[in-house]
């Protein structure tokens, strides 16, 4: 089976179901006004806040653009890439792709041109689809996309090199176009986050795809009863592949276009979401609005929300037991993955083992785990050593670069960079990424373990440990602290709460200054690097 006969079983089965809900809190009606008020009203306006489609709607777009592609001389096998913000076209674009036998392509919505160009001619794109936030960014490279054949726009104003793609999939057929497809043939081509340097293109097959349905409805028990929040950029495995479980389970899912904590919880309201997958910074302004009174939960409907999970970066044990205590009754699941694994699942916490917070968990559903030491054996209980994954979700190939590929792909695992350790239970605990290990006077620091440190002081809203060139112990490690709004904290009292750490983890510099994430969460420490490495050291006061 592959990915899209689940959306051709839901529009033939439950055609008239909402799939997907888009909903732009910019265009939010007056608060006193009721939604049933609000929608008989101000009909033009409702259509901008909330816009919904049932499962047929959304297979017949999808039909619909695999024509239309088919029409303009797209193969199989060739490239569409996909760069668009969050919205209610996104997915049955996508599905559309890969109805038509081609490889969808996501692309970041926070590339600059030249990012633009290069994932372009990376992937060898024939076909780009883009909406409004991108016209200016794609002019400024229009003449260097030479391999780019078509161009279809997703909004109004169409730029003068492109056409309108509801304007031309109109004219197209709405039956399923008559491609045989196999779980081996190439489906997507992702890239990697870009946080270690220029994007690498990681190519999956359809079994990627069809596989991870199957393991996000294993974890978290997706029946059609149940309402995704999805709030994460699409263009990221993440956040799609959580979706797969709406998917796989037919039930409705809703694309919130922003992460106030005030847009959240009203979502999760006004929709009746009973699963919501979160990124630590949003859990963050969410328990401090509540906090500090700018949040009244009794404002909102929320009995209904049976599962919080989070996935894309290192959590801090604290803030999951934050949350508890402000939402007792939430199931929580913590979710690894990468790009590379198809994202989100191949490890899982469960929502059965909450006494293992902390721990990223176990194999997911159909993968397999191991932990490799230096000398490519596997370590022992408590040992640190690189984590590998193995199962139906990992990638091809690094596309057009196999050396990189031979690097990570060794014997059918995936060799994931990041460096963890197993309990005797058998649960695991990410310490760092391989890359990101600072060796100071011949000790390995291991960043994440002194950021879940310092984020369990009240002050601190976000941290980031970097290492920094010394001449004398050849790394040292840096803190890069944002305090929370309003806050004042000295590099003296920071200090003093690191006195609790062993004195080679203590941070040799403190800086106060904004902790920069990606869009899927994790923190950018290259640019950090990039900012901070070339200034003079001077050490704060615990080397004194």
């Amino acid at each position: 089976m592959v990915i899209t006969e689940l959306l051709e079983r839901n529009a033939r089965l439950h055609p008239k179901d909402i799939s997907l809900v888009e909903i732009n809190p910019i265009h939010r009606p007056e608060d006193h006004i009721t939604w049933k008020e609000f929608s008989l009203i101000e009909s033009a306006a409702s259509d901008k806040y909330r816009r919904e489609m049932t499962w047929k709607e959304f297979d017949v777009k999808a039909n619909r653009f695999a024509n239309l592609l088919l029409s303009r001389g797209v193969k199989k096998g060739d490239k569409v890439a996909i760069l668009l913000m969050n919205c209610i076209e996104w997915l049955p674009i996508y599905f559309g792709i890969l109805k038509a036998g081609a490889i969808a392509v996501p692309m970041n919505y926070r590339y600059t041109s030249d990012e633009i160009l290069y994932c372009a001619d990376l992937a060898d794109v024939s076909v780009l689809v883009f909406g409004p936030d991108f016209t200016e960014r794609v002019t400024q490279v229009l003449d260097k996309l030479i391999g780019i054949k078509h161009f279809f726009f997703v909004g109004d104003s169409v730029p003068r090199f492109s056409h309108s793609l509801e304007e031309m999939a109109n004219y197209c057929s709405t039956t399923p176009p008559a491609l045989e497809i196999t779980e081996d043939d190439d489906a997507a081509i992702y890239f990697s986050s870009g946080t270690t340097g220029f994007p690498k293109a990681i190519l999956h097959a359809h079994r990627s795809l069809i596989n991870s349905c199957r393991t996000e409805q294993k974890h978290h028990g997706q029946t059609r009863d149940d309402v995704f929040l999805c709030i994460p950029p699409l263009y990221h495995t993440g956040a799609k592949m959580h979706w797969f479980g709406s998917l796989i389970s037919c039930s409705r899912a809703v694309l919130l276009r922003g992460v106030k904590p005030e847009w959240v919880l009203r979502t999760v309201s006004e929709e009746k979401a009973t699963i919501v997958w979160l990124l630590v910074p949003w859990v963050q302004d969410i328990l401090d609005a509540i906090d500090n009174g700018e949040i009244n939960l009794n404002d909102y409907r929320l009995s209904q929300w049976r599962l919080m999970h989070i996935g894309a970066q290192p959590v801090p044990p604290s803030l999951i037991r934050r949350w508890l205590k402000v939402f007792p009754n939430h199931q929580y699941d913590t979710n690894y993955g990468l790009s590379e694994s198809i994202g989100p699942g191949c490890v899982h916490l469960g929502v059965e083992n909450i006494d293992k917070v902390g721990a990223i968990g176990v194999a997911g559903y159909l993968w397999e785990t191991k932990i490799i030491g230096d000398d490519g054996k596997e370590v022992g209980e408590e040992e640190v050593g690189e984590l590998a994954v193995k199962g139906p979700g990992v990638m091809k190939c690094y596309y057009k670069n196999p050396k990189a590929t031979e690097e990570v792909l060794k014997d059918g695992w995936l060799y994931t960079g990041d460096m963890a350790k197993k309990d005797k239970d058998g649960f695991i605990y990410l310490v760092d990424r391989k890359k990101d290990v600072i060796i100071t006077g011949g000790e390995n620091l291991y960043p994440v373990q002194i950021e879940d440190f310092l984020r369990a002081n009240e002050k601190i809203k976000d941290v980031a440990i970097i290492g920094l060139p010394d001449e004398r112990l050849g790394e040292i490690a840096a803190a890069i602290i944002e305090l929370k709004p309003g806050v004042d904290c000295t590099e003296e009292e920071i200090v003093k709460f690191c006195n609790d750490l062993p004195r080679y983890k203590r941070p040799r510099k403190i800086i106060f200054a904004d902790v920069p994430r990606n869009p899927t969460g994790k923190i950018e420490k290259p640019k950090l690097r990039e900012i901070y490495c070339g200034e003079r050291l001077v050490e704060a006061q615990t080397t004194r």
